[in-house]
């Protein structure tokens, strides 16, 4: 969930690397950032993801996510659609591959590559995780390759009555320049859209059983 968040923040190029007009490669994706956003926030705020609540802020270097909402399903219903990294790919749009590649101390590595639209520009993304299981309530993940200094989140489910709730926290720091305002209120509507996709999927498989 956390990979088109990842993305946003290699959009860019660290602000040390020399790149040919690297200036007016800034104000291309600054105008693609402008003209995409509203499109994708309009998106971001149909009725199945309009009260998932996302919080996106800066502290220091790190960029920290928050993400809480509530889904009518059982903890183990939620478990199964949240850690089934090899099938995820069909049901999260952000992502065109996902598989477990394998198993160390008792956590899984799991590979990803997503793929994040900014208008007509698309940027693929590989990473590699490391996941710990705690069922059915805790998961931990942390990206062990790709173009960050550090990443890491925790998403706890929570029960309540007839549903469950999930609460997300990651903590990113970056090795890339982000717009400070527009960046952050993309990948708001990025994470949106991604846990929208995760609770139909919780929803489509109850259904169906």
């Amino acid at each position: 969930m956390s990979c088109s968040l990842s993305l946003l923040l290699r959009a860019v190029p660290a602000s040390g690397r020399r790149l040919p007009a690297r200036g007016t490669l800034v104000v291309a994706v600054l105008l693609v950032l402008v003209v995409a956003l509203p499109l994708r926030a309009a998106a971001a705020a149909s009725p199945g993801s309009s009260d998932i609540d996302v919080a996106v802020r800066r502290d220091g270097e790190a960029i920290v996510v928050d993400v809480n909402l509530a889904v009518r399903a059982s903890p183990r219903e939620v478990w199964d659609v949240l850690t089934d990294y090899d099938h995820m790919a069909r049901f999260v749009s952000t992502l065109t591959k996902s598989r477990i590649v394998g198993h160390a101390d008792g956590r899984l590595m799991v590979a990803q590559t997503s793929r994040f639209r900014v208008g007509l520009v698309a940027i693929n993304f590989d990473s590699v995780r490391e996941v710990e299981l705690i069922p059915p309530r805790e998961i931990r993940s942390r990206v062990v390759e790709g173009d960050m200094k550090a990443s890491a989140f925790t998403t706890h489910l929570v029960p309540e009555a007839d549903a469950t709730r999930i609460i997300n926290h990651a903590r990113y720091i970056p090795d890339r320049w982000i717009p400070p305002v527009i960046g952050l209120a993309l990948l708001k509507t990025e994470t949106r859209m991604q846990f929208s996709d995760l609770r139909a999927e919780i929803l489509r498989r109850k259904a169906r059983e």
